[in-house]
């Protein structure tokens, strides 16, 4: 609910989670497919494939599972 703007607050708001596609890394990642992966597409061809533009993808890392759900909880409680 809320849409790319929502979606935009959500992964701002994370500290846990780095905000980026892929580092290669170990680390927890949070990227919005419509300005990532899904970005040469237009907003209808995205809906279509049925990747909306509220979207998240969350890639886990090694973190603390604890962390990561605070982190994961307070950015949606803000």
């Amino acid at each position: 609910a809320g849409g790319a703007e929502a979606a935009s607050r959500l992964v701002s708001r994370l500290s846990v989670f780095t905000h980026a596609t892929s580092l290669g890394g170990v680390e927890s990642l949070a990227s919005e497919p419509r300005t990532t992966s899904h970005r040469h597409l237009s907003a209808s061809q995205r809906a279509a494939m049925g990747v909306r533009d509220g979207f998240v993808r969350l890639s886990i890392g090694l973190e603390s599972v604890d962390d990561l759900l605070a982190d994961l909880a307070h950015a949606l409680e803000a």
